[in-house]
This record gives C-alpha cells, sequence and structure tokens, in this order.
C-alpha cells in the first residue's frame, strides 16, 4: 500500500519499453534536504510499492546520515538473461527516465546491480554524476572525481561498526559473541569479513541456496575464499547444512539480515531466538512486526541507520573523496548515528525505529 503524506511521494513513475519488454519503476520520494539519493535493483517481482517503501526509507536514510541528499528508488523486472540483454534494460531504463536525473535523482547499485550497471547507466545518461558506484577507473575528465564502487563494502563495513556498537552498547563482549549472516551477496560477503575480523564468532550463513551452521564457529577464510570463486556457502566443508528459512530460529547473540525485503515475516517473526537484530537489508521485515520483536527484548537496529554506509559512500563519491576518505566519513557517520539511537532507546526503553524517525523527521521538518 502506498501511502501519500506530508513528505511524499513526489514522483511514482512506471516505464515500459514495448521492444525488448523492459518494465521498471521509479519513486522520488522527497527531495527536501537534496536531489532523490536511491539504487536500482534488477528483480524478477519488483513492484512499485516494493520501489516505494524503500524510496521512503532512503528519505529517513538520508537525513538520518546528516548527507545532503532526498529519498528516492528505482526497479526494473529482470526474469533474467544475458549480459547483453541486461545492458539493453539497465540503458532503456536510463533513458525513460534521463528527464528526472541529477537534479531530482541519482542512481546508485542494488539488488543485482553494480559497478559494471552504472557504467552501463551513465553512458547512456551521458553525465557521471547520473549515478554513483561507477568503477574506479571511470573518472571525470579533470581526473579528481572518479567511482567509488559498490564492491569496495561500504555498507557491509558499515552494518558490522553498527553490530559492534549494539554488541558494546548491550554489555556484552564482541569476542564472546555468536553471529548469523542472513545474505552472501555485496553486504553480507563484507559484515562478515569485517565482524570477524574484530573477533566476533561467525555460527552460520546462508544464500537463497541455503547456508551453513556451526556453533563453534565457521571458518571465515574459507567462506571468503568460496564467495571469490562464486560457490554458495552451503559448500561449506564444516558444519552442519541448513535452509535458509532454518537460519531465524538458531540460538545466536546477533542476526544480521542481509538478504532481500520481508524476508522476517509472521510465520517466523518468533522462532527468532537472537539479542540482537542488525537490519544490514532495507525493509527486512514491516514496522509492526519490529515492534513486537522488541517488546519481546531484542534490541534492533533499524535498516536505514544500520546500512547507510552505501549512501554514505555515495556522498564521499558525490564529493570527490577516495576510498581511504570515504571509510572514514562511513565509520564516523555510522558511530555517530547508531550511538544516539541505541543510547536513547535503552534510557527511554522505547523502540529505536520510533526513536531513529524522530530525529530523521526532525531534520526534514526543519528545512
Amino acid at each position: 500500500m502506498i501511502i501519500k503524506d506530508k513528505y511524499g511521494p513526489e514522483y511514482l513513475i512506471e516505464v515500459f519499453d514495448p521492444k525488448i519488454g523492459m518494465e521498471g519503476y521509479l519513486v522520488i520520494d522527497n527531495t527536501v534536504l537534496g536531489p532523490g539519493k536511491g539504487g536500482i535493483r534488477m528483480t524478477p517481482n519488483v513492484s512499485l510499492e516494493e520501489v516505494y517503501r524503500l524510496a521512503r526509507t532512503m528519505t529517513w536514510k538520508n537525513s538520518m546520515a546528516g548527507i545532503p541528499f532526498g529519498g528516492a528508488k528505482a526497479g526494473i523486472k529482470w526474469p533474467g538473461g544475458s549480459d547483453d540483454m541486461k545492458k539493453q534494460f539497465v540503458q532503456s531504463f536510463a533513458r525513460a527516465i534521463k528527464p528526472f536525473l541529477i537534479k531530482k535523482y541519482i542512481a546508485g547499485p542494488d539488488v543485482n546491480t553494480g559497478e559494471r550497471e552504472m557504467s552501463w547507466f551513465v553512458e547512456t545518461a551521458g553525465d557521471l554524476h547520473a549515478a554513483t558506484g561507477k568503477p574506479s577507473k571511470l573518472c571525470h575528465p579533470s581526473g579528481k572525481k572518479c567511482g567509488l564502487p559498490h564492491e569496495l563494502g561500504s555498507t557491509g563495513f558499515g552494518v558490522a561498526k553498527a553490530a559492534a556498537i549494539a554488541i558494546e552498547m548491550s554489555g556484552m563482549d564482541i569476542k564472546k559473541t555468536t553471529v548469523a549472516i542472513e545474505g552472501f551477496g555485496n553486504v553480507g560477503e563484507f559484515a562478515l569479513r569485517h565482524m570477524a575480523k574484530m573477533g566476533a564468532k561467525i555460527i552460520a550463513v546462508t544464500d537463497a541456496n541455503g547456508g551453513v551452521y556451526d556453533k563453534n564457529g565457521l571458518d571465515a577464510t574459507e567462506l571468503l575464499t568460496l564467495k571469490e570463486k562464486r560457490i554458495p556457502p552451503i559448500e561449506h566443508k564444516n558444519g552442519a547444512k541448513i535452509k535458509p528459512e532454518e537460519l531465524f530460529s538458531l540460538p545466536v547473540d546477533v542476526l544480521i539480515t542481509a538478504a532481500v525485503t520481508d524476508s522476517i515475516h509472521a510465520g517466523n517473526k518468533d522462532k527468532i531466538k537472537a539479542k540482537i537484530i542488525v537490519e544490514g537489508s532495507n525493509i527486512p521485515m514491516r514496522e509492526n512486526i519490529e515492534k513486537k520483536l522488541f517488546e519481546k527484548g531484542i534490541l534492533i537496529v533499524p535498516d536505514f541507520v544500520a546500512n547507510a554506509g552505501g549512501v554514505i559512500s555515495s556522498y564521499a563519491e558525490y564529493k570527490g573523496y577516495d576510498h581511504k576518505k570515504m571509510f572514514k566519513l562511513v565509520e564516523e557517520k555510522i558511530k555517530k548515528s547508531v550511538t544516539s539511537v541505541l543510547k536513547q532507546s535503552l534510557v527511554e526503553k522505547r523502540w529505536p525505529r520510533e526513536v531513529s524517525m524522530e530525529i530523521a523527521t526532525r531534520k526534514v521538518e526543519e528545512r
């Protein structure tokens, strides 16, 4: 259901290319703080409602992160196919939404899109400023503003930092903390990489095919090697094989979501045993479900607070920063926002999303 209120959405756009069957959506939710910023996802069942929900999340995410972007999101129905067909879909979509680019919307990577797709997109748009997350070799003619690709892992890095703060504020020792990660794409991979580096025990990882679980801890290096070879985590040599859904019922300290929308739902919410949920994915559950889990005593770091690393990286690229300065900016902003939200939540015993929404909406309303 699309809700129209004082914040937006400003534009609800549906496009279709009858020559190739490309069907896509662009929702520009709110541009009070700046041009709408949000990635393009390519999935078989993406809908206007899903894109709207994601765009609204981006409004609060950008506000919460303190960067001069508004909220927007795009989606292309992608049934799968050759790289050539995928390029045609991306470029057809770029042509269709070109009138809105830069002033109202700046694209970026999302599910099934990365630096390659952003390169195709800006090529068709005819302006490097039309998207962030571009290849590092793609630079402005001045040579000073180059791409900061999604593949650097800024979102997963920020999610790991958010998790570490939540663990510390819960009075737990990260080196004695068990972690389960749902999703092993870009966000899941880098969340695992940085959590393992900080000493957390990764006990389960899944993707759409299933995964692996070992209460004594999995070998993070081997998992990352499998990822490099494009081998699913279920092929990890140690631990028990599990179905994707089984991850949610595991006895674990921290659950990191890094997969698709609404993966936590009415059918599995009561099975969750985690003490902390860090939402690395956008809208991993509906708000009523999230609130019920919080009321059960689970500390939840909301998506637009936890996974803002990607859009902070987008801002760094927009400003022409290098990757070192970008990661420093991500860490500073994630630390500031997560700490402020959780501190107030724990002191006042209030739902973290409610607290963070107050902060984010205040920034929008004061402009």
